[in-house]
């Protein structure tokens, strides 16, 4: 599609009409299918948050974050403190609702209400939440509240480069991978070139579906697996919306 043209027969971008920002995320909690994301709490969440991380084989985990492994409670609870002060990141906690306990914490960052883009990052889970509906449920529940409540136009996902989890699993959530960022970051006395991904508002009602889709519990075996993947899913739709 060409794109419009000023009086001056210069592009311009689309129109954003009566356009007046985002809302600020806050730290109500926010409850999907499997899963609560409630606003960091050192008393109630730091002792089963480290236990949760304590039950990885590794630090593996820890390799692609600025911060951990943490040797002692004490040490996880100074920095779930820091956390818990911030308001840019903002801190959640993931609270598995079949046992009532944390298994995880990401965080809503780089909020900029005025242009409507925010990022989901520090994404910390414990082996109790990887690879579970857990995950993905609170994904999108931080992704109903982006688009859905907070009226935000992009939502972002970014990760070192070299971190193939973190990009693999972009792509599954429906993100869309932009590029690199070349020497974006130095953290852990080491470079960090910046892989991009986003979704942006026009795509969420169709990743919405794909979503409930997954989640619903008639999408899972007796034995808790997957019957459709969320991928797939997601793929299917694309190629029927695109053949339209």
């Amino acid at each position: 599609m060409e794109p419009r043209r000023n009086a001056y027969g210069q592009p311009i971008g689309a129109p954003v009409p009566g356009w007046h920002g985002a809302q600020l995320p806050g730290r109500e909690p926010m409850t999907g299918r499997y899963c609560r994301l409630e606003a960091v709490d050192v008393e109630r969440h730091a002792a089963d948050l480290f236990d949760a991380y304590r039950s990885a084989p590794n630090d593996s985990d820890w390799t692609y974050l600025a911060v951990g492994p943490f040797d002692s409670l004490a040490a996880y609870r100074e920095r779930l403190t820091q956390m818990a002060a911030s308001n840019d990141p903002l801190h959640y906690t993931v609270i598995d609702l079949a046992t009532a306990k944390p298994v995880g914490t990401l965080s809503l960052m780089r909020i900029d209400p005025a242009n409507g883009v925010i990022e989901v990052g520090n994404v910390t889970y414990s082996p109790r939440l990887k690879r579970t509906r857990i995950a993905t449920d609170a994904m999108f529940v931080l992704l109903r509240e982006v688009f859905d409540k907070l009226g935000y136009r992009r939502f972002e996902w970014k990760c070192d480069s070299l971190n193939e989890p973190s990009r693999k699993a972009a792509l599954r959530y429906g993100f869309t991978f932009e590029g690199i960022f070349r020497q974006a970051i130095v953290y852990r006395e080491r470079n960090r070139d910046t892989a991009w991904h986003s979704i942006i508002d026009s795509e969420w009602p169709a990743l919405r579906s794909c979503y409930q889709q997954w989640l619903d519990a008639g999408n899972f075996d007796a034995k808790g697996q997957q019957i459709a993947r969320l991928a797939d899913l997601i793929a299917q739709r694309r190629a029927a919306d695109a053949a339209r």
